[in-house]
């Protein structure tokens, strides 16, 4: 089927095909999504709780999700009621799934039969229960997000309880990936003369409406000769980059060669290099000269200053979200138009980052925090620049879009570079988990994605992957990224400290815990939101999980049996309730503001006292399977 790429309401896929979670990998560990969660075992029959969906091989597949899970449950008191009254089955959307014969009849005895009508019951009243208590102006998706937040605190509540540095890790992924309204902190007293100071700066920046942020960039001319260089920028390593950009469809490329071998100039030549392996500027009738002008224009408002949100960062999402559209799961699943705004919105997604949390920028009264009011600050600024920069000279790349494409794309892009908001992660993660279940519920395990709602919560989905792909990759590159947000995180708790304000978690060099950061990081973060991601596309990313659990088993070998370093109380130099995240979340719960004295600790009868916790955990690592390449000792470290 052949769809135009203006045409937003169409998709060229057929359906989406949820299979069985894989038996060949029950040996890797389940998120923290799939626990005992009390509040919702309150029905009889707790195995429909957690209901399965029981195919040709009796397999099951857990359902976590509430209204997946009343679904089910209605399905099964359905099939019920089909075997008390023996009616016969008829053929209908409502009929049990394709894999289940239809019950024809069925003699029970009088206490089987009087049994299952109570059991029928119990569930119905169940399921009413549920439906009676959903709040009428919230989706049916927010019933899964809450439940995955309190499943979280729980889980944080008893990371916090089991050491001092799992205290700060809860707090990090509390402030970082929780949105939520808090009671705003008191902002530190500050000195006459910095106050005089900032108004100055306020004063000397213009009219709000002026997007700040937005300047001229000066680079050579893209084309040399009559024509545009080979990868769009110009090297002298031009052979060794084009060996790096052999794995430009690969999981994995090594973003920093290429950056090296290109000058710096990674988002420009990775890019290019997917738009010429889509034939995108073909397609929307891109000129090649335009594309590269805006490209070297973009990123030159990155901050090559800025240890993690640089170019380097933009380009590696940009690559990773053209991988995940290419998933054989996903095959013409979507239109041209959505795959250029998908690729255009991780290349912009972080463009003029600051190298600070979107609290910081409100805690410390910041321009963009008043012009944004709070919300998104820095993702609503990161579009608003992307936009911006189409307007500079000879940078239009969309100038032979229809009015109806740029409104689309416009549309759509603005909903992508908003879910990478990490405050909004579980919200997202809830959306994608409720969609999946419930097809499977409800439509025989048939994901159709033929409307543009659906398409669009996938792709907002897929790109917040890429944000998040970091630990799925192989470890060399993993743990130069680990380095890098370390980098910036002590930065910005150097400034916090500077201003007199309290360190954010994981931002103080003097307390955070790095190894313990990124095995709390994986399990209750990146693991939850990959293992969902797996599910809708399975069998395509067994590998990435793979990756992803033996670099979180690396980590936790890593992580140091002796004492944490001291928290430094006194001197306000290493408080772990710090006022924002490291990636731009709401204040802390008052339930994460813990006592800093850890309960768990053991004598080693040489008048020392070792964290237990934080050795707890005994792992052996296996490197993933030849294929993915994605072996690395932990030798090297």
């Amino acid at each position: 089927m052949c769809c135009s790429p203006s045409d937003p309401q169409t998709s060229p896929g057929s359906g989406l095909v949820l299979h069985p979670n894989l038996a060949g990998h029950g040996q890797r560990r389940e998120s923290f999504l799939y626990r005992s969660d009390s509040d919702y075992e309150l029905s009889p029959k707790s195995l429909s709780r957690n209901s399965s969906i029981v195919g040709e091989l009796h397999t099951e597949d857990l359902i976590v999700t509430p209204f997946a899970q009343v679904l089910a449950s209605l399905r099964t008191v359905r099939n019920n009621i089909t075997t008390l009254t023996n009616v016969q089955c008829v053929s209908s959307k409502r009929s049990p799934a394709a894999n289940q014969p239809c019950v024809t009849k069925v003699c029970l005895s009088d206490e089987s039969y009087q049994k299952l009508a109570m059991e029928t019951m119990e569930e119905l009243d169940w399921c009413l229960d549920q439906l009676e208590t959903i709040q009428t102006y919230r989706s049916v998706s927010d019933m899964a997000s809450n439940k995955f937040k309190r499943m979280l605190n729980r889980e944080l509540s008893h990371l916090s309880e089991m050491s001092r540095s799992g205290n700060q890790v809860s707090e990090f992924i509390s402030n970082t990936f929780l949105d939520k309204q808090n009671e705003l902190e008191l902002p530190c007293p500050v000195s006459k003369s910095r106050e005089r100071k900032r108004r100055q700066q306020q004063q000397q920046g213009g009219m709000m409406t002026q997007i700040s942020g937005v300047k001229k960039v000066s680079h050579t001319s893209p084309v040399s000769g009559g024509s545009v260089n080979r990868f769009g920028v110009k090297t002298d390593q031009e052979e060794m980059l084009s060996k790096d950009l052999e794995d430009i469809n690969r999981w994995g490329l090594n973003i920093f060669k290429v950056a090296e071998h290109s000058h710096n100039r990674p988002l420009t030549c990775v890019m290019y290099a997917i738009f010429q392996e889509r034939d995108l500027m073909r397609t929307f009738k891109i000129p090649t000269d335009t594309f590269v002008t805006f490209m070297l224009t973009l990123e030159g408002h990155y901050h090559s200053d800025v240890a993690y949100h640089n170019s380097l960062h933009a380009a590696d999402v940009a690559q990773s979200t053209h991988i995940l559209l290419s998933t054989p799961a996903l095959d013409a699943v979507f239109t041209d138009l959505e795959i250029l705004a998908a690729i255009f919105a991780a290349a912009i997604h972080d463009v003029d980052h600051p190298g600070v949390s979107n609290q910081f920028l409100i805690n410390t009264n910041s321009e963009l925090a008043l012009m944004y009011n709070d919300e998104s600050v820095l993702e609503n600024h990161h579009l608003a620049v992307g936009f911006k920069l189409l307007q500079e000279d000879n940078c239009d790349i969309f100038q032979n879009l229809t009015k109806k494409q740029r409104q689309t794309l416009r549309r759509m892009v603005i909903e992508m570079v908003l879910a990478t908001d990490m405050s909004k992660h579980m919200s997202l993660l809830a959306d994608l988990k409720t969609m999946v279940e419930t097809k499977k519920v409800t439509s025989a395990g048939v994901l159709l994605l033929d409307n543009y709602t659906d398409r669009m919560q996938v792709l907002r989905n897929m790109v917040h992957c890429a944000d998040l792909s970091n630990p799925t990759k192989p470890l060399d590159l993993y743990r130069q990224w680990t380095d890098r947000i370390m980098d910036e995180f002590f930065h910005q708790g150097d400034r916090e400290r500077e201003r007199g304000m309290e360190v954010s978690p994981m931002c103080d060099k003097h307390t955070a815990s790095v190894e313990r950061t990124q095995v709390g990081f994986i399990d209750y973060i990146v693991h939850p939101l990959w293992e969902t991601w797996a599910d809708l596309v399975q069998p395509d990313a067994q590998d990435i999980l793979d990756t992803l659990e033996y670099n979180r088993n690396w980590y936790q070998a890593m992580i140091p049996q002796s004492p944490s370093p001291p928290f430094y109380i006194s001197d306000g130099e290493g408080g772990s309730q710090g006022e924002a995240g490291g990636g731009g979340g709401g204040s802390p719960p008052s339930k994460f503001q813990f006592d800093l004295t850890p309960d768990h600790q053991s004598g080693d009868g040489l008048g020392r006292t070792v964290d237990t916790a934080d050795s707890c955990e005994t792992v052996t690592l296996h490197p993933p399977s030849e294929e993915t390449k994605h072996d690395v000792s932990p030798a090297e470290t």
